[in-house]
């Protein structure tokens, strides 16, 4: 009779069982995002309901009083109004020139990966230097700056960018802060996207007789990019809804903000950390901004088709 036989487990074994790789790999991260992203959440909305002053810890049950509050407040309805026009000019206008660079990127025939690399660089960098380089070196209102130097060179005056409200100059500066530091991002999403478009399309439109330029643009790429389009229509838009970093750091003064130019996250912030620090009320705006958010990106999603198989 032969001696058992033992079964040796060789090392690394407990690792090949798809629980043990998906927790030991995974696991970090999951406990990370619970701890910083859906406690906060969810505590936010229970702070929402409550009288909270000065103190995160609720202090007197008010329901839907907080929400009431601020869907009656002049100032956070004139957030939501003035971003929501802001949305509205900044997702097409990043759309169409993220389309556009991805499109000559796309038809370089040296040098693509520098072009990319070029392109997106301004992705990469902090939102908040980026604010400081337009406020003080490019438009910050003197005849040193950038852009004041450049209008002397016509013969024309000197514009103080961010000091007047008539003509709202700061506009100018916030949008081409915004589309300096995003339009790279999309644009490589929509060249990602142009280059999983089949060749042989093209040159069976060729063969056919179609030219190159708008008519191939029009009946081949968008069509074929849609899906792409849509994804970047989102993401911009949420992305619109969220700013803060740069209209904070371009207009904030010495602990103050104007009340024009102010986005719906800047007025949070001085609701909830301002001398009041109204947890409550501030809880209450988080939550209304996050439901608007996802009802608009619902139904622009809806309306787009996004997660469609357009094939």
């Amino acid at each position: 009779m032969g001696a058992p036989t033992t079964t040796r487990r060789r090392p690394g074994a407990l690792l090949d069982r798809p629980a043990w790789a998906f927790w030991i790999l995974a696991g970090p991260f999951v406990i990370g995002l619970a701890v910083f992203g859906y406690i906060p959440i969810l505590w936010s909305v229970y702070l929402s309901f409550f009288e909270a002053r000065n103190t995160v810890t609720p202090t007197e049950f008010v329901g839907l009083r907080n929400y009431a509050d601020m869907l009656t407040s002049p100032a956070f309805l004139d957030s939501l109004l003035t971003f929501t026009l802001f949305a509205l000019f900044i997702v097409p206008t990043t759309f169409v020139c993220s389309l556009g660079l991805a499109l000559l990127v796309n038809q370089a025939r040296w040098a693509q990966p520098l072009l990319r690399s070029v392109y997106f660089l301004p992705a990469a960098c902090s939102y908040v230097v980026a604010a400081l380089i337009w406020k003080l070196s490019i438009f910050n209102g003197v005849r040193f700056g950038l852009a004041n130097t450049v209008l002397g060179w016509f013969g024309l005056d000197n514009v103080a960018w961010l000091a007047v409200t008539d003509p709202p100059w700061y506009w100018l500066v916030l949008v081409t802060l915004r589309l300096w530091l995003q339009v790279g991002f999309y644009m490589l999403i929509f060249l990602a996207g142009l280059q999983r478009i089949p060749v042989t399309l093209y040159e069976a439109a060729f063969v056919d007789g179609a030219r190159r330029g708008w008519t191939t643009l029009r009946h081949i790429t968008l069509p074929q990019l849609r899906a792409t389009s849509a994804a970047v229509l989102l993401l911009n838009l949420i992305a619109a809804y969220q700013a803060f970093d740069e209209f904070y750091n371009v207009l904030g003064n010495d602990g103050a903000y104007p009340p024009y130019a102010r986005p719906p996250l800047v007025y949070l912030y001085y609701t909830a950390l301002g001398s009041g620090q109204d947890f409550g009320h501030g809880s209450a705006g988080a939550v209304i901004l996050a439901l608007l958010i996802a009802i608009v990106t619902l139904t622009q999603g809806r309306l787009l088709g996004f997660g469609r198989n357009h094939t």
